[in-house]
């Protein structure tokens, strides 16, 4: 074969722009409760959002009234997901649909916590779980076992909407953990990813090629007060 047949035969270099149909993922972290303030750990409690969440979530729901052709809002379980997910869905006009596989990843005994409270009480299983996707907190689930529930809930959605966009209200670990997946990163990778509450972030996934991460921590529709 000569070396132009043989280029003309490669696959697409992975930078190029997607062609094709995607199918958008569009990942909303859900607004502020008082876990938030307060920096405490929060995953599987059903606090509710704060004044100044409802706020973010309607602030949030505007910007996604923007998009066009909205298949689903789904979401997360967990009661702050749900209260953001209702902001969006009444502005888009659509129903929410929950899927366990999107809530937060489970704290165990460290639910509630500071990371200055799990330091002083234990700062070697504070420093193992910090350093390896693959440590847990005492009764609670690791980052790599998130991984694990997370994919197959992903891929659910890619099946049961493909070329469409789906808005899903998930949390900070979880919206990571998509993302890091997404770009092919090493799971050690979400460590390095900052995500604020109400925050937008999306995937596409076009057929037959790797995804494409567009845009990270989308905040624009916040004003400064509630950020």
């Amino acid at each position: 074969m000569s070396p132009i047949a043989a280029s003309e035969a490669a696959p697409a270099p992975s930078w190029t722009p997607p062609t094709g149909t995607a199918t958008r993922l569009v990942l909303v972290r859900h607004g502020s409760t008082i876990h938030t303030a307060e920096r405490r750990l929060s995953g599987r409690n059903e606090l509710p959002l704060t004044d100044k969440g409802n706020a973010q979530a309607r602030a949030l729901a505007g910007r996604m009234a923007k998009l066009t052709d909205i298949a689903a809002v789904i979401t997360s379980p967990l009661l702050r997901t749900r209260e953001t997910a209702a902001h969006i869905a009444d502005a888009v006009g659509l129903d929410v649909m929950v899927e366990a596989g999107f809530q937060e990843v489970d704290f165990g005994e460290w639910e509630g916590q500071t990371f200055t409270e799990l330091a002083q009480a234990d700062a070697a299983a504070l420093a193992a779980w910090s350093g390896s996707p693959t440590a847990a907190p005492p009764g609670g689930e690791s980052f790599a076992q998130l991984a694990q529930r997370l994919r197959p809930a992903r891929d659910k959605v890619l099946a049961g909407y493909p070329g469409r966009t789906v808005i899903i209200v998930s949390h900070v670990t979880p919206i990571k953990m998509l993302l890091v997946d997404s770009l092919g990163a090493p799971l050690d990778s979400l460590y390095r990813v900052f995500l604020d509450p109400a925050s937008v972030s999306i995937v596409d996934h076009p057929d037959g090629r790797p995804s494409s991460v567009s845009l990270i921590n989308g905040t624009s529709h916040l004003t400064d007060d509630l950020r």
